[in-house]
């Protein structure tokens, strides 16, 4: 978009290369709109309105038109509120209800969707762009204001491929950021002049002015007076509540689709429960899919096959080496688009090319349940480390601690000296923001020793903690700790890294949307609203979300221990058949031309790291630290020493099938 009316005119040439670089996530059908002041481009994965859902898409009253990445799953019920204010439709897709949506009600429509998106609305007679994502950033959106031009879309590799000119650096911000909190938190990105736009936002442009303003906040009961928000009911009735609530988001995720949806099968409560509902809604064929690792320590085959026996769900399983780890790194870097501190998500960038292959564009996942009912160990270690923190000398409320981790074959708390030496740390500040998370913070920032001298000395100018505290809520100190303690972490790792970098990023990469009924808004604000002790009692989490699942799911998947989706880390890269690239992108030549860490001590750790492979056991801060230093050189290597830029060599016809006015203003479809 031109953001003056002297700026140049959005390029068709610029426009193809941005919606090509971006064909994984809509293989379907790509269209084009120019005028003289903006060029929309759209590349379409279809689910709803399979025939008549094109983008982009124009209002049939005016020069509005909008691209839209998600769904809306509750288009049918505004769609039908739109028409008795007299609104008219050509389609049945809820791209338009969003259009039409905007329209009538403004920014307040935002605040009527349930569902996940990325928008872009563009009123040509107002010289009107408005953007939008969901609550939670599901769905991303990233722009960059170069040369009097603005660039967005929905991934970085689209904005550095619509122009050559657009500088290609690291943001030693977004760097600092993501070796203290595993992630970047929008609107700050890895790379200078990109920003993200942020969860629950709307950003206008409008004559020469730009506001940006929230449309949605999370909100907890405050802990004194009266919250009209806050659940008065029993246990029992809660149970009751969340199972009515989370069995209409999951039917709505599987209705509101003209393809069929699947669902990802972990072991685990939360994705557990999810097949057990969504079961109800799929008529005769139900897939699953789920991980299977030749590690047995992160393998949860067991589980999984026993839900899938419960649902009779037809499953299909991928089996998971560290070899397999290895080979598809650079393209899990390439998707991701920032350093990951984990090689989690590449298990899931092949259990999504296996739902692709199994012709399934849409599934569920459990993503959101840890985080909206109190389900992280972090949670369990925050209430003891309180509780503890009341009484610092006691002995007894220590060993507490030896409840949490039994999944970790080298648990923090298995040694007791050291576990209450590193535990024990800030005690004195269990009631300050950010308690629950400064261990994990800490042990993060200790991967910044590696840092070469430029970037330490730019991380020193940081302050990514208290940047991140002094932005929070003003209401923020009224709430439960608990509540605050989901609040951070929902606010970092879950949007920043459990949504983008595991979540979209992995599933779009093989063109497959992901549906997450723990997120839906209506499960949102009940889970927001119990009692603390309904999602953490005493140190069971997920209280309230087991006993929904106790007459549905297996009571063997009920009953097990807590164990987070884990993947083998730093050993995926030091054995004997390591890939070739590993020791391009850690060679002294690379790390130097990154300017991130200091190639000696890289050399070091990685020296280490082979030699205790043997052991097949690496200390939580090694395997951080190699994977951390692999993936950002990995992204350096992709994004910036290579400059990407340039249609792929695949022929298009374009096939010109709205025009308006004259040259400079027309509507294309793109048929590959």
């Amino acid at each position: 978009m031109a953001l003056s009316a002297t700026a140049p005119s959005p390029s068709r040439e610029a426009l193809l290369r941005m919606v090509t670089t971006l064909a994984h996530r809509g293989p379907d059908e790509r269209g084009l709109y120019r005028d003289r002041r903006a060029g929309l481009a759209h590349a379409r994965l279809a689910v709803v309105d399979l025939l008549h859902g094109q983008q982009p898409l124009a209002d049939t009253s005016g020069p509005t038109w909008i691209v839209f990445n998600g769904e809306i799953f509750n288009y049918v019920e505004l769609r039908d509120k739109l028409i008795a204010l007299g609104r008219r439709f050509s389609t049945h897709s809820d791209t338009e209800v969003v259009l039409q949506a905007y329209q009538v009600w403004g920014q307040a429509a935002f605040e009527r969707m349930n569902g996940q998106w990325a928008v872009a609305i563009w009123d040509a007679a107002a010289c009107r762009l408005v953007l939008s994502r969901d609550r939670y950033g599901i769905c991303p959106l990233y722009f960059c204001e170069h040369g009097g031009r603005l660039f967005f879309a929905s991934e970085v590799k689209a904005i550095f491929a619509a122009e050559m000119a657009i500088a290609r650096a690291f943001d030693s911000a977004g760097i600092d950021q993501t070796f203290t909190f595993w992630t970047v938190i929008a609107p700050q990105s890895v790379f200078q002049g990109i920003n993200e736009l942020r969860p629950g936002h709307v950003r206008l442009y409008e004559n020469g002015a730009v506001r940006e303003t929230a449309f949605w906040q999370p909100h907890y009961p405050e802990m004194s007076g009266s919250d009209r928000d806050r659940f008065t009911g029993s246990c029992g009735e809660a149970v009751e509540k969340v199972r009515n609530a989370l069995e209409a988001a999951t039917a709505l995720r599987m209705v509101q689709a003209d393809v069929p949806v699947g669902c990802y099968l972990s072991g685990g409560l939360d994705s557990s429960l999810v097949a057990a509902l969504g079961t109800r809604f799929a008529g005769e064929r139900f897939q699953t899919f789920s991980l299977r690792f030749a590690d047995a320590e992160y393998d949860e085959t067991y589980y999984q096959q026993l839900v899938a026996a419960a649902t009779a769900s037809e499953h299909h399983e991928v089996m998971i080496s560290r070899g397999d780890i290895a080979a598809v790194f650079p393209e899990v870097i390439y998707h991701a688009e920032r350093p990951i501190l984990r090689t989690a998500p590449a298990p899931l960038f092949l259990l999504s090319k296996l739902v692709r292959e199994h012709g399934i564009k849409v599934v569920l996942t459990g993503e959101g349940a840890d985080e909206m009912f109190g389900g992280y160990d972090l949670f369990r270690e925050a209430k003891v480390r309180r509780f503890w923190g009341r009484q610092p000398t006691s002995s007894r409320r220590a060993r507490l601690l030896e409840r949490l981790y039994p999944y970790l074959s080298r648990s923090p708390v298995r040694q007791q000296a050291m576990a209450r030496q590193f535990f024990g740390r800030n005690l004195q500040d269990h009631q300050v923001p950010g308690f629950a998370h400064d261990t994990r913070w800490r042990t993060t920032s200790a991967v910044k020793r590696l840092f070469c001298r430029d970037m330490r000395a730019a991380s020193e100018h940081c302050a990514a903690v208290s940047e991140l505290l002094g932005g929070l809520p003003a209401e923020f100190s009224r709430w439960s700790f608990l509540a605050q303690d989901q609040y951070v972490e929902i606010r970092t790792l879950m949007s920043g890294y459990l949504l983008s970098s595991q979540g979209d990023r992995m599933l779009m990469a093989h063109s497959v949307e992901g549906r997450f009924p723990y997120l839906d808004d209506n499960v949102v604000a009940l889970a927001n609203s119990l009692p603390d002790a309904y999602k953490l009692r005493v140190l069971d989490e997920k209280h309230v979300l087991k006993r929904v699942a106790e007459p549905i799911v297996p009571p063997q998947v009920v009953a097990r221990k807590k164990q987070p989706y884990r993947a083998p880390n730093a050993l995926s890269f030091v054995g004997q058949d390591a890939p070739a690239y590993i020791r391009e992108v850690l060679s002294e030549t690379a790390l130097r031309a990154a300017n991130v860490f200091d190639p000696k001590s890289v050399a070091i750790l990685l020296g280490k790291c082979r030699s205790q492979a043997g052991d097949g056991d690496l200390s939580n801060a090694d395997n951080m630290a190699l994977v951390g230093v692999l993936s950002t050189q990995l992204l350096h290597q992709q994004f910036i020493a290579n400059r990407p830029c340039g249609l792929n060599k695949t022929e298009l016809r374009i096939d010109v099938d709205h025009e308006r006015r004259d040259d400079h203003e027309r509507r294309e479809r793109i048929l590959a």
